[in-house]
Parts: C-alpha cells; structure tokens; sequence
C-alpha cells in the first residue's frame, strides 16, 4: 500500500496549508484600425479572449483581466491597473496584428514578468473562402517577432506561445509558466524561519539572509532554539496524547521507538506548529549542537516528527541548518511535487545507481509506502537521540532541485532528472532511495558537484526540470542542468 492510499486521506489528516493564490494578470489586444473596417473581427477576437480567461481561470489562479485593448492609450491604462494588481505573471494575449506601442508598458511599468500568447482561432485558415477580415483574425504571430525585438531593446525577458486556441500542446506549455508563476509567487512573498545556528564546519550551508529578500523579495526571520523551548513549555499532556494519536495514523511505529521518545517528538511537535503560526513562516531550517542530554540538544533531536508532519502540509523543514534546501523544497512544494530533504549516501556501481537520502525530516508524499517512525539511539554527526522518519522513495521520475551560489553571490536553480528504481536500501531510519541518472553514477556525481549545488538539495517526484527552468527564467536567476 502507498502513502497516498492510506486508510485515511493525507488531506484529512494533515490539511495543507493555505497560502496567498497566485495572480495572473491578462489582457489581450488588437489594433483598433481594424475595427471598423471589419466588423465582424472584433467579437470574434472577444470570444477568443474569453476562451482563454476561462483556460486560465481554471488554473488554480487568482486573475486579474484588464480587458481588451485597442490603442496605446488603452495599453498604458491597462499597465496602470496591473501595475496595482500586484500580479506574478502577466499573460498578453495578441488576438491580432497591434503595434509594440501598445504592449510595452504593460511590461515596462508594471515591473513584472510577461508571457506572449498568441493562438489562432484554429489549425489552419480556409483559404478558398476567407477573405481580409477572416484572415486578422489568425494574425496574431505577426507581430510576435516586433514585440520580441522591442522587449529586448528595452532589457525585458522576452517569452512566448504560440498555436491555435484549443490546441492542448500549446496550453501545457501556457501551464508550466503558470506553475512557474507559482515558484515566483510562493518565494516572493516567503517567510522563512532561520533557527539554531550553522552546522561547524560547513561551509557550504552558510547563506547570507539578505540574499534572499534582495533575489527573491521573501523574508527570512531569525530564531532562536527558545522560541521553541518557550512553546514545549506550553503544551499540555492532552495535546502530547492527540498528537501521538495522529502520528499513529500517520506512520508505522517500528518496535525500536521508545514511549518517551515519541511522546517527546510529539510534544515538540505540537510546539513546532505553533512557532510556524505565531512567526507565520512558509519555511523552517534549523540545527543545534547541544551538550550532555541538555534540553536544547533534546530540542533539536526531538524536532523530526514535527518536521516531518509539517512538510507534509505545505512548510517545508530542513535540518543542518539548511536555508537554501529549505527554499528548494518550497519551490519543489509550489509545482505540486513534494521535495523532500535529501543528500548523496553512496554509489552503486553494480547497478549503475545514486543512492540518496537523509535523516531528519522528510517528505511524506514522496513515499512508497507507509513511512515508518524508527528509534534511534544516535543520529549519525548531531548529538541526540529519539525518533527517526524512514520510508523508500516512490519508483519512477524524480527531479533535483538545488539552490546554488556563486563567488558574486548570484543563486541559481541547479536540477538534474533520474528514475528511482528498486534495489535493496538502508534500514537506518533515513528516507532512502536509488536513483538512476542513465550515466555512469560517479561520472554524475563529479558533473552534479561542479555545478555549485551543495551538500544538500530536494528531490521531487515527477519530471520538472522544465519548470523549475520557467521559474529560473521569472525570478532571473540561471538555470543549469546536469
């Protein structure tokens, strides 16, 4: 049995939570010449419009239609009323032919990315019986190449799609800027929690806070390991007992968990969830040292349950301190496909395998089957004992998404796509999983390495490294595949 087949919903039992929706601003145009010298044209084009608000209203999406434009004046309102929309992403639909005048300050001054869409009425004109008229109404590539010239003159990103209006290829491609919309929206308005302190001796992890509101536009809010000890101290013995009660429908208790330390993880667990409210964070990293069984090092290994559980609701978690893993598992989240901590555990050469995997908090709808709740009595590097999270990741595509950095400070997406195939895997209380990249596996390694990505990174279910390429492309920032 999968997670997802569970004898209870994962929606029931752990509600996602519910974040600002992503906007889409949309306008679409035509030159007003043309009006009145062909009547018929205009609501004909209007119904186009129409077809494709409703297309991406259906979206999962918050939009926000400025109309149909037909002169530069017309185009300069419509960037004013965009312009305060505060959209993610702004899809201009050219119905027609229309001058660059009229489109560029909807891209100029609204200060946010725009995705040209040009689809005809179908998949070919009828020529024998079309006549002027009939034919604008399938000119809308002609000033594609004008808008692209004029985007770029001006130092605007320039993207487009063009088809025919109910042609579905072309919609897929209009839906994975929409999901990269939602990686923009999602980091945009991010809050993440920042709490312990670095890892000693890892260089790599240490991410300058005031990156990420300068790239992105999110906020990252500095805690300390007593926020956390403040909350346990709160919570109440009844509130311990429901929420052993939820993980017992959640997980698989393994014989090794000892009473104590799950009632531990679950206390902590309770308090976590009231830190991510009270700060209203979108994410959390963290990791604390801790001396001798002190209760702040209890704190930090008491912390995988609750992270777990709150990964899977939509707040991603990483241990080691890990900024940027957690801002990669939030974009993994955003696309709808999980993004669980991971890192490299060894290579299998026999099969042609990366195994991969980590301990501390996991994904849960990346599982395989129902994720097992493991004692332990050491956690390999971090001082602490108590409950591990150990399932094998579900077989089939997966995506990496790690956040690089560069010596100018620059981030960039860095992914690579791989199969999780089976084989045998640890029993050590570590989400765990054998990925095939179809390249010699330390050939993928030395090449993965190069790229700048890190220690660690998400792994994400399902194919997307082209999204998470679109998104690169919003948030202006590389994009490097392995």
């Amino acid at each position: 049995m999968t997670f997802a087949e569970h004898r209870t919903p994962v929606a029931e039992l752990l509600p996602p939570v519910r974040r600002r929706r992503t906007r889409i601003g949309l306008v679409a145009g035509g030159l007003g010449t043309y009006w009145p010298q062909f009547p018929h044209l205009l609501p004909q084009l209007r119904e186009s419009a129409r077809y494709v608000a409703g297309r991406i209203g259906a979206m999962d999406t918050e939009v926000t239609d400025v109309g149909f434009v037909s002169d530069a004046e017309e185009g300069a309102a419509a960037a004013e009323e965009l312009r305060k929309a505060d959209c993610d992403l702004i899809v201009l639909f050219l119905t027609t032919y229309l001058t660059s005048s009229m489109v560029l300050p909807i891209a100029h001054r609204t200060h946010t990315p725009v995705l040209v869409v040009d689809l005809q009425p179908s998949e070919r004109m009828d020529h024998a019986s079309f006549d002027t008229g009939a034919w604008l109404a399938y000119c809308g590539q002609c000033p594609v190449p004008e808008v692209g010239n004029v985007f770029r003159r001006a130092g605007i990103p320039f993207r487009s799609v063009s088809g025919w209006l109910r042609q579905e290829t072309a919609w897929r491609r209009i839906e994975q800027w929409i999901r990269a919309a939602r990686v923009r929206a999602a980091l945009r308005h991010a809050r993440h929690g920042l709490m312990g302190h670095l890892y000693p001796g890892m260089l790599d992890v240490s991410t300058d806070p005031t990156l990420l509101p300068t790239t992105f536009g999110s906020h990252v809010e500095v805690l300390e390991f007593d926020d956390l000890r403040h909350r346990v101290e709160q919570v109440a013995e009844a509130e311990t007992r429901d929420r052993m009660a939820l993980a017992r429908q959640v997980f698989t208790l393994d014989d090794s968990v000892a009473d104590e330390d799950f009632a531990w993880g679950a206390t902590v667990s309770v308090a976590l969830d009231r830190l991510v409210e009270d700060f209203g964070l979108d994410t959390l990293a963290y990791y604390h040292r801790g001396l001798d069984g002190e209760l702040h090092e209890r704190l930090g290994a008491g912390l995988v349950l609750g992270a777990s559980l709150l990964t899977a609701r939509g707040v991603p978690a990483a241990g080691e301190y890990e900024l940027r893993t957690s801002v990669a598992q939030l974009v993994s989240q955003s696309v709808g496909a999980g993004g669980s901590f991971t890192e490299i555990q060894a290579l299998d050469f026999e099969d042609g395998v990366v195994e991969m995997g980590h301990d501390g908090p996991a994904h849960l709808a990346v599982s395989a089957r129902d994720p097992l709740l493991r004692g332990l009595g050491v956690y390999h590097g971090k001082r602490g004992w108590g409950v591990g999270v150990e399932f094998d990741v579900r077989h089939g595509p997966v995506t990496l998404l790690g956040l690089g950095q560069d010596a100018d400070g620059s981030l960039s997406f860095i992914t690579s796509e791989g199969t999780v195939v089976p084989g045998p895997l640890l029993e050590i209380g570590n989400t765990t999983s054998r990925v095939d990249f179809g390249r010699d596996p330390g050939e993928w390694v030395d090449a993965w390495s190069a790229t700048g990505v890190g220690h660690h990174w998400s792994l994400a279910v399902g194919s997307h490294a082209a999204d998470f390429r679109a998104a690169a492309g919003l948030l202006g920032i590389d994009h490097r595949e392995v």
